[in-house]
């Protein structure tokens, strides 16, 4: 079979396979600036790691460097919601609750119906479905019975059609001609701030980590670079190189994923797998255009809101983009958080009952309220 075709990267000394990725990458990156996608600087390092991966690459991002793009990422959006995430939650808590206990019920059902109607093997749309924390959800798969390797596929092809649905939007629909001045890759920064600001990402990496909570990486330089931002204690300083590196990391990190065994175990179910996260897709869709109506914002900060994907993609791209950020990072925070909270329990109970079910029709016996 093709699968079992030796790569054409296979045996390159590991510094040859960065120096292709690197070249592949600026190459990818820069064509999608001159198409005008938003996000480019992290889709086209994306596609260029599925390329090298797929290919018989070894690389891997070291988990200290995801682990610093994270936390830049999380200083990016402190940068740019601050203290205004605060009132825009305040002015519609209910929406956003109900919108992201909404996502989290949906992904859900709609998981538990396609692995009743056996389109998946056991539970394992149930967890592949679910959006954001995409580690725990592994975990928890592994725990019930189901197979790991496709939730992994599911969860982190998700991530990528997500990304790219989005860019697209943004570029071609919801802003056709929109064209953004140019900003200089090496602009005057302020010393002073960037260093503050370099501290701030390498403490809240170090809290993030120690802390052990999905995305706290993430999730800590945010709170804390939001708190010192909006109180005017320190300004935030990023230059572009410093995010586009980062970008380039998320995107690497996201494609390098992509492996042979993974791709050759979900190569089956593969049209399936691309359907049901495209229903899902369309789902929260339908979620954004309520939401169009509902909060009076424009159709691409409603779906940057509500789509899928993980957070700091969608920060990626809510910042490259004319949206409103606040709304788009508060939605999301607040779906992440409900899937921390109620998400492993709620897709345990649904993976319960679809395996008692199972094993009804079946005639097994057993305990039916473990996991096998």
């Amino acid at each position: 079979m093709a699968w079992q075709c030796i790569g054409p990267l296979e045996g390159l000394p590991r510094v040859a396979q960065w120096g292709i990725l690197l070249a592949a990458s600026a190459v990818l990156g820069l064509l999608l600036i001159w198409a005008r996608l938003p996000a480019a600087l992290m889709l086209g390092p994306m596609v260029a790691a599925i390329l090298i991966e797929t290919g018989g690459g070894s690389v891997r991002v070291p988990d200290i460097c995801y682990s610093f793009a994270q936390a830049v990422i999380g200083c990016m959006i402190a940068r740019a919601v601050t203290a205004q995430i605060v009132s825009t939650f305040q002015g519609h808590w209910p929406l956003f609750l109900g919108i992201a206990l909404t996502i989290v019920a949906v992904s859900c059902i709609v998981g538990w119906l396609i692995s009743r109607l056996g389109i998946l093997p056991d539970t394992t749309a149930v967890w592949g479905l679910l959006p954001g924390a995409a580690p725990v959800m592994m975990l928890m798969a592994d725990a019930f019975g189901a197979d790991g390797r496709l939730v992994a596929c599911m969860q982190y092809l998700r991530v990528v059609l997500v990304a790219i649905a989005a860019s697209i939007i943004a570029r071609f629909w919801v802003h056709p001609s929109s064209d953004p001045a140019p900003v200089p890759w090496f602009a005057a920064v302020d010393g002073l701030g960037f260093l503050g600001s370099l501290l701030l990402v390498l403490l809240g990496m170090l809290v993030g980590k120690r802390i052990r909570i999905p995305a706290g990486t993430l999730l800590v330089p945010m709170a804390i670079g939001g708190a010192l931002h909006g109180t005017g204690m320190m300004a935030i300083e990023l230059p572009r190189w410093f995010l586009a590196a980062s970008f380039a990391l998320l995107g690497w990190n996201t494609g390098l994923r992509f492996n042979r065994d993974i791709l050759r175990h979900a190569w089956r179910v593969l049209p399936q797998i691309i359907v049901t996260i495209v229903l899902m897709m369309a789902i929260c869709g339908a979620l954004a255009l309520l939401l169009v109506r509902l909060a009076d914002v424009d159709l691409l900060t409603a779906y940057l809101a509500t789509s899928p994907g993980g957070v700091d993609s969608a920060a990626i791209i809510a910042a490259s983009s004319t949206v409103d950020l606040p709304f788009v990072m508060t939605m999301q925070m607040a779906r992440f958080l409900m899937v921390l909270l109620v998400g492993p329990a709620v897709a345990s109970w649904v993976a319960t009952s679809l395996l008692r079910g199972l094993r009804s029709r079946a005639g097994t016996p057993g305990d039916d309220t473990q996991g096998p």
